[in-house]
């Protein structure tokens, strides 16, 4: 678990101590049964705000707002502009070093190093829990860096990420040959492919998914806003679109934990809020899927 080295800052907001946040369902890492929330938080784009004091506060109640209702794993990449660095300046107003899933990706053909030297730096941390090979960039130098680290007990996991479904076939012959603890994949009710081969695959390996791109970037539930939700949506107490599409992912036995970005605390809370009650069944998964293809 992540450890601070950074300078400390007013903490104006300090997260709930782990006594007080709810109970939350948790999937199994299975290269090691340690059981994580299952809902993340991204960072891509919301955390871009650079200098912005205001808008770095606002990350920090989202941060607050997201871990108070359960979470843990918060994930950016070097790719992500100053978001590293702003999760960084949440973290330590928060004093919630010591309550983070840490992680973060290696996206260079160069120095992979001297990147992860810069992005603990700004995330003000000694080790993440995991680093992944971001969309496979460099991956021939890249991956036995990270594999070395996890051997020097410098980093707990190890993964390899793509997006938008790019890169599938290449994924997938990795993950049938190296020991990859995570991968991380695009997927939701629309973009289906993984379920085809991919997420079978990880099951069998035991190899932990992580979901990006869960609401296609925030098009999908703009497309399903004022749309009603459907009557079985009360049966999984599913109060919005965003907790029936995160219910619909935590449900699939293969997936870990997805992880939606926003800029919204109550929007953080919302969806860790999917990660409680009642999951749907196989049938309901597709019930789910054909309502929303319906509407999109």
């Amino acid at each position: 678990m992540s450890a601070s080295i950074g300078q400390t800052v007013p903490r104006l907001a300090r997260a709930a101590s782990s006594a007080t946040v709810p109970d939350v369902i948790r999937k199994t890492v299975a290269s090691t049964g340690e059981k994580i929330p299952a809902v993340g938080l991204g960072s891509w784009i919301t955390f871009n705000v650079g200098n912005d004091m205001v808008l770095r506060d606002q990350c920090a109640s989202v941060v607050s707002a997201f871990f108070n209702a359960g979470g843990r794993m918060i994930d950016s990449s070097p790719m992500y502009g100053s978001a590293q660095e702003v999760i960084g300046y949440c973290l330590d107003k928060l004093g919630a070093h010591d309550r983070v899933f840490s992680t973060d990706k290696v996206w260079t053909s160069g120095d992979g190093a001297g990147q992860i030297a810069e992005t603990a730096e700004r995330w003000h941390t000694r080790n993440f829990d995991l680093l992944q090979v971001h969309n496979l960039v460099g991956i021939n130098e890249n991956l036995p860096l990270l594999f070395r680290m996890k051997d020097e007990g410098r980093l707990r996991y190890v993964g390899i990420t793509t997006s938008h479904g790019r890169r599938t076939d290449d994924m997938i012959a990795l993950m049938k040959n190296e020991r990859l603890d995570f991968v991380q994949v695009t997927y939701n009710p629309v973009d289906r492919k993984v379920e085809e081969y991919l997420l079978p695959l990880a099951y069998d390996r035991g190899i932990a998914v992580i979901v990006n791109r869960p609401f296609r970037g925030g098009s999908l539930t703009q497309q399903l806003e004022g749309e009603p939700l459907p009557e079985f949506a009360a049966d999984l107490k599913a109060e919005s679109w965003a907790q029936l599409i995160l219910k619909y992912l935590i449900a699939h036995p293969s997936v870990t934990c997805p992880i939606p970005a926003t800029t919204n605390p109550a929007h953080a809370a919302e969806n860790m809020r999917a990660a409680t009650g009642v999951l749907p069944d196989d049938k309901m998964r597709e019930q789910i899927a054909a309502v929303i293809g319906v509407l999109v």
